[in-house]
Order: structure tokens, then C-alpha cells, then sequence
């Protein structure tokens, strides 16, 4: 190569760079901005989905437990005798007199500033008994929450991972048992046994309730941990098996995949291939569940709350639906329902992130 020949190459070279690569960046930015654009699209039709679904809740709950044939004001008397009178002033005191689509809008307009009216029962806002009840939920449920989805994701895993073992048999058959199991029945035979004491199993655990109610410091601390491990193991024995189920099928469905064989192939460690391939593509399925159950958190377990006595509100809806107070049940049951769409619409906006397949 002679020297006057060097700069014909350096001029071929700086239009190599300098003048197609404009046009080359440009279109490397292409598919990433429509890919953004097709991301909110997505995630903008997921959003009105959740509020046309909320919106289609908040009418739900206004007439449906106005089906229900008890009177809440005759309810509210207590079986005392009182007058005609008497009632058409508790009515017409909680507005139960006017047309049902004056009753309606009214709840409609009230339920979009936050206001869900105030307790037949309790005489108090409805928002500030939910707030009482909200904390004593989250404990609980938050609580169980964590420990069977860690539980179930493990032994999912290891189960999946070591298929037809003897531990793989057992623990599929041991899930799958109390996956069928009512958890409200569960929690009554726990406090048979750890509870009232049966044979010569003495009762080690309150039956039911948050606290005793004379402790203090980290006494009270200790004292609210003991009133939580009953009804914690019977929503940790009932969660923890559908998350291993789930997690388990999912793993299953990727071992034959081509992609663990190359990794082997490549003389990956076993565990290896297990947790930083396999494992991460299996946990999709899982991760919708999660989120689903994570709505659950804030919805509480009504029965296993009623059961055990936790003041919660899974607890405060049976004690309203026992009226009925339609105020605190259609606030409660919107407040439900609000918590699972939310956690839906979540995981909804999140999956496209783990598999860049969904959205497009």
C-alpha cells in the first residue's frame, strides 16, 4: 500500500462513519421508540380496562346487597318494638326513603370524593372504620402473604427440579391436599387442636382476637406474634400450595427445553443452569399469581378473619353483611375489588417487562 493511497482510505473511512451513520443511529432508535409507543399503548388500554372495571364495581356494589331481603333498619332496632314513625325516621335519616336512582347518583357522586356515607351499625364514617380495620389486615394477610409465596416458590422448584422423586411425589400430594381444603375449616380444626387442647395436646394458642389486652412494650409485641401463628399457618397452608402447584407446572414445562441442554452442554453446574436459567423463565406464571394474590393482601380473608376473631376487615364484612349496613358493605366490598383490579392492572403493565412477547 503506497503513502498517497492513506488518505483515499481515511476519507473512506471518515464517510463510513460520519455520513451513513446518522441515518444507521436513526434507524437503531426506530424500533426502540415504536416499541416504547406500543408499550404505553399497551399499558394506556390496560389502565382504562381497570377503570371502566372499577366503575363497573362501584355500580355492582350498590345493588347488589340491596337484593338482600332483611331490612337494615328494622335491623338496627334490635327486635325492639318501635313505631311506624320511628322507622320512617331512620329511614328517611339514612335517606333509604328516596327513589332508588336518586339513592344511586347520590352514592355515586359521594364515592368519587371518597365519602362512602356513614355505619348503620357502628354511627360512625364508613371510611374511618375501614381505616380502624385496614392494619390488623395487613398484618395478617401481609404476613401469610410472604411467607407461602417464598415457601411456594422453593419447594415449587425443588420439587419440579427432582420430577417423580419420592419428595416430589409427597410434596405435590401433600399440596394438592390442602390446596382442596376450606380454609375456614382448616383454621376451626387448628383451634380444636392448639386451642381447646385435644387428648393429651393441651391448648397452646388463643382461639381467636389480635391481642389479651393488658400488655405493653415488647410484652404486647409477643403477646399480637401468639394471637398470629394460627390463622398465619392456615393461610400459609393453603396459599403456599397453589404457589407451589403453579410453580411446579411452570418449571416442568421448561426443563425439555433446548436451551437447558446447551447450557449443560457447556458444562454449566446443575444449580446453575436451575436458578439463572430455568428458574427465571418459569416464574412468569408465577409472578401473575403473585400479583393476584397481592390484591388479596389488602382484601383480607373473610372467613379465616371471622373464624379466628381478627379485627380486620374481612371481619368487619361479616359483621356488616350480618345487618345488613349497606354503607360499610358496598364501601368494604368496592374496597375489595378495587384492590384486586389495581393488582391485576399492576402486573398487567409490569409482564411486558419480563417477556417482551406480550404487548405487541
Amino acid at each position: 500500500m503506497t503513502a498517497d493511497s492513506t488518505p483515499a482510505l481515511v476519507q473512506i473511512a471518515d464517510a463510513d462513519t460520519d455520513g451513513p451513520a446518522q441515518p444507521g443511529a436513526s434507524a437503531a432508535r426506530g424500533p426502540r421508540a415504536r416499541n416504547t409507543k406500543a408499550y404505553l399503548q399497551y399499558v394506556a388500554a390496560k389502565i382504562a380496562g381497570a377503570a371502566v372495571s372499577l366503575f363497573a364495581v362501584l355500580v355492582t356494589s350498590f345493588f347488589l346487597f340491596r337484593l338482600l331481603p332483611s331490612d337494615p333498619v328494622k335491623q338496627m332496632t334490635g327486635g325492639r318494638p318501635v313505631s311506624a314513625e320511628q322507622l320512617q325516621s331512620l329511614r328517611h335519616q339514612f335517606g333509604l326513603d328516596q327513589p332508588m336512582w336518586q339513592q344511586f347518583t347520590t352514592y355515586v357522586a359521594d364515592a368519587l370524593t371518597g365519602d362512602f356515607g356513614t355505619s348503620f351499625q357502628f354511627h360512625a364514617p364508613v371510611i374511618d372504620k375501614i381505616t380502624e380495620a385496614l392494619p390488623a389486615t395487613l398484618l395478617l394477610t401481609g404476613t401469610s402473604y410472604v411467607l407461602y409465596t417464598a415457601l411456594g416458590i422453593w419447594l415449587g422448584t425443588r420439587t419440579a427440579w427432582r420430577n417423580g422423586s419420592l419428595s416430589d411425589r409427597f410434596n405435590t400430594a401433600f399440596a394438592l391436599t390442602l390446596y382442596s381444603v376450606p380454609s375456614f375449616w382448616l383454621g376451626l380444626l387448628l383451634i380444636i387442636v392448639f386451642s381447646v387442647g385435644i387428648g393429651p395436646i393441651p391448648g397452646m394458642f388463643p382461639t381467636g382476637g389480635l391481642e389479651s389486652g393488658n400488655e405493653t412494650g415488647f410484652a404486647y409485641v409477643l403477646d399480637v406474634a401468639h394471637h398470629l401463628v394460627l390463622p398465619v399457618i392456615t393461610l400459609v397452608a393453603v396459599g403456599y400450595a397453589q404457589t407451589l402447584l403453579v410453580m411446579r407446572s411452570s418449571l416442568l414445562d421448561e426443563m425439555g427445553s433446548d436451551y437447558l441442554t446447551t447450557a449443560r452442554a457447556k458444562g454449566l453446574r446443575d444449580d446453575v443452569v436451575r436458578r439463572k436459567h430455568a428458574v427465571p423463565n418459569a416464574m412468569l406464571p408465577t409472578f401473575t399469581l403473585m400479583f393476584v394474590n397481592l390484591g388479596h393482601v389488602v382484601a383480607g380473608q373473610i372467613l379465616v378473619e371471622t373464624v379466628f376473631s381478627w379485627p380486620g376487615l374481612g371481619g368487619l364484612f361479616y359483621q356488616a353483611l350480618s345487618v345488613p349496613d349497606l354503607p360499610l358493605v358496598q364501601a368494604l366490598f368496592f374496597v375489595f375489588a378495587t384492590a384486586v383490579i389495581l393488582a391485576n392492572t399492576l402486573a398487567d403493565v409490569l409482564y411486558p417487562l419480563l417477556d417482551p412477547r406480550v404487548g405487541r
